[in-house]
């Protein structure tokens, strides 16, 4: 440890003189540089995502030294589920925008297949870990993947497909359906059918939220499914169009 001398900020509880005297000829005499390579110093950190001031400046302890490969005991020290979350504060998801077919102007009464392109919406994973020294590590990889996708079709004159507009995960993983030939005004496993045609030449706002689901697990078998679910959503234009027939 170099430059200046440890301390624990406005929050002091040993005198400037007891904390010199710590790292200089008590407990860590010289700052334990006879024992390097032995271990490293464990310090409080703030977390700068933490909104609360008085919780992210409650941790006063002054720097203290962990032998290699071993965890500090003491209360907030970095774990498994610390890592998680830090880590899951690291993911950016995709902006959602749904595939649609037809792509461009739809139809009324004609259905519009809607899903998600499968290389762009897959599952996402970070780690994090903390090297223990001694070829031991505390880690955690937070992953998390679509889980479902809500339509609202911008209007009242239209159905959802399925009807409550919620389109969950296939069995092959994928959310929604590419159309298929053929499938005509057969009911897509998601998507919309427009009844009324946009008024003069306007647009209905089809908005699209994609829920990611979290897991994670860690070092020492840790694990769990108890980071908060995301959701992001997004708008696509669209213009419906009413064939007109003559008999």
């Amino acid at each position: 440890m170099t430059g200046q001398a440890p301390d624990n900020g406005g929050h002091k509880e040993e005198t400037d003189r007891d904390i010199r005297h710590m790292y200089s000829e008590g407990e860590y005499k010289d700052y334990n540089l006879d024992k390097q390579g032995e271990g490293k110093f464990w310090a409080a950190v703030p977390n700068p995502g933490e909104r609360d001031a008085a919780k992210r400046e409650s941790c006063t302890r002054l720097p203290f030294w962990v032998k290699n490969g071993e965890r500090p005991d003491v209360e907030n020290a970095i774990s498994p589920e610390i890592l998680s979350r830090l880590a899951y504060a690291r993911i950016t998801v995709p902006e959602t925008r749904v595939e649609l077919n037809p792509e461009d102007r739809q139809t009324v009464n004609l259905p519009t297949w809607v899903w998600l392109d499968e290389g762009r919406y897959r599952p996402l994973s970070v780690r994090a870990s903390v090297d223990l020294g001694g070829g031991e590590e505390i880690w955690a990889r937070t992953t998390v993947k679509p889980d479902a996708l809500a339509l609202r079709a911008g209007t009242e004159h239209a159905t959802l497909h399925p009807s409550s507009g919620e389109c969950g995960v296939e069995d092959d993983g994928r959310i929604g359906s590419p159309y298929k030939k053929g499938s005509g005004k057969k009911a897509p496993p998601c998507g919309v059918t427009y009844l009324k045609a946009t008024p003069g030449g306007g647009s209905y706002a089809l908005r699209s939220t994609l829920r990611w689901k979290a897991s994670w697990e860690g070092s020492g078998g840790a694990g769990a499914n108890d980071l908060p679910t995301g959701e992001f959503g997004g708008r696509q234009d669209v213009t419906v169009q009413e064939i007109q027939a003559i008999n």
